[in-house]
């Protein structure tokens, strides 16, 4: 059998050697231009020729996508060489950023909504052989835009701080359908660290807090990320916003009504008590922590803001002194001359805590936005974790459930 291969083999090579012969001094009929074919498709198996240079682009031709959506253009079996979007109603070009091994380029910018891009680029392999392709996107248009309205305003709280129990509320300017994918975009960073979650008051606001009360000293670097979201509803987030807050010193108010009297802690250590009156029965004052969220010198206090108007009883309408409010259904810590007799001894309030000149003038310059006061034994229901900042109502497994990502 062995000698049966070696005398096959023999006589088949002078026939291959001819060929071969043959085949290299054949004229070149296509010269090397078959080479420069841009579509990227491999010669025949066992062919030494290198597959051509391509480029794609993604999105590709796309219409309605969020103008956070990046573009992104790679190549393929080459380089990019050059890559360029651009606003055909503005021509304004997008800023972009090429790979370090210039394979892929990426834009860095957000488009603008409703708007059409044209994508033109070019891309070359070792050899010199280029190719260009072109592309169009357009961004969706939004029926409206939410902006993200923040509570304090950070401008507002930018020298004084806020307090150890301040809430921080990103507050819509049209309702969130997808609560989830807007969640999702939110953030609350605390230095030094604590843990937090996000609660949903109603369709337009948004509560953070932490677990317990900030830490003093806490820096708060808040942002919503909502630009190009889809809150539903045609509704899309209008702008991006990072803002810092800082946590001033811990101050806390312990108001008792069966002592009347109200405890003032700084730092965790009593600096004062002084006597109060709080809310009578008929309108008794709301239990549980309340957060200060106004203040002001002089204000003009009518109870027809909380629906108790000029003709119904129990209307008042006056203006007090050294004011800070604590609920927003009227309730304030503020200075109340007619009521000194009481204070200390019985609760007549229409659900204020009420002091004399001296404590309330204390009072107002040494606790501010986002301070607590904590309400205890008042005779009243708990406060509404709606009423404004009643966040601190609910425990800490209760306020979890209001996250949409929970």
């Amino acid at each position: 059998m062995t000698v049966k291969k070696t005398l096959l083999f023999s006589r088949r090579a002078p026939i291959a050697a001819g060929l071969l012969a043959v085949a290299l001094f054949l004229p070149a009929c296509t010269s090397g231009d078959s080479g420069n074919s841009n579509n990227g498709t491999a010669g025949p198996a066992g062919s030494s020729q290198a597959a051509a240079v391509t480029v794609s682009i993604e999105p590709a031709n796309a219409t309605s996508i969020s103008p956070v959506t990046p573009i992104v253009v790679k190549a393929a079996n080459g380089t990019l060489t050059g890559v360029t979007v651009q606003n055909t109603a503005k021509h304004t070009t997008v800023k972009g950023e090429f790979s370090a091994d210039k394979t892929t380029w990426t834009s860095s910018e957000p488009l603008g909504y409703g708007s059409t891009y044209a994508i033109d680029a070019h891309g070359a392999d070792s050899s010199g052989k280029t190719v260009e392709q072109q592309g169009q996107v357009t961004t969706v248009s939004p029926s409206k835009q939410a902006n993200p309205n923040m509570i304090p305003a950070p401008a507002s709280v930018a020298q004084t701080g806020v307090g150890v129990g301040q809430p921080i509320v990103f507050q819509f300017t049209y309702a969130v359908k997808n609560k989830a994918d807007v969640e999702k975009q939110l953030s609350v960073v605390s230095n030094p660290p604590q843990e937090g979650s996000w609660y949903w008051i109603d369709d337009k606001n948004v509560h953070y807090r932490p677990k317990e009360y900030w830490q003093p000293g806490t820096t708060l670097t808040v942002s919503a990320k909502i630009y190009g979201v889809d809150f539903g509803n045609g509704v899309y987030g209008a702008e991006d916003r990072t803002e810092t807050y800082h946590v001033h010193d811990s101050w806390i108010a312990k108001a008792d009504g069966n002592t009347e009297q109200m405890r003032i802690f700084h730092n965790g250590q009593v600096v004062k008590t002084m006597p109060i009156s709080m809310g009578k029965d008929s309108t008794p004052t709301h239990l549980g922590p309340h957060v200060i969220s106004f203040k002001a010198e002089s204000y003009h206090m009518d109870s027809c803001t909380y629906g108790v108007c000029k003709g119904d009883p129990g209307w008042y309408s006056s203006d007090e002194r050294w004011s800070e409010r604590i609920s927003n259904d009227g309730e304030f810590v503020h200075e109340n001359p007619n009521s000194v007799g009481a204070q200390g001894s019985s609760n007549v309030s229409h659900g204020c805590i009420n002091l004399n000149a001296e404590n309330a003038e204390w009072f107002f310059h040494n606790l501010g936005l986002g301070d607590v006061v904590e309400v205890t034994n008042s005779g009243g229901q708990q406060l509404p974790v709606w009423d404004l900042y009643g966040d601190w109502a609910l425990s800490w497994e209760q306020w979890q459930q209001g996250s949409a990502l929970k």
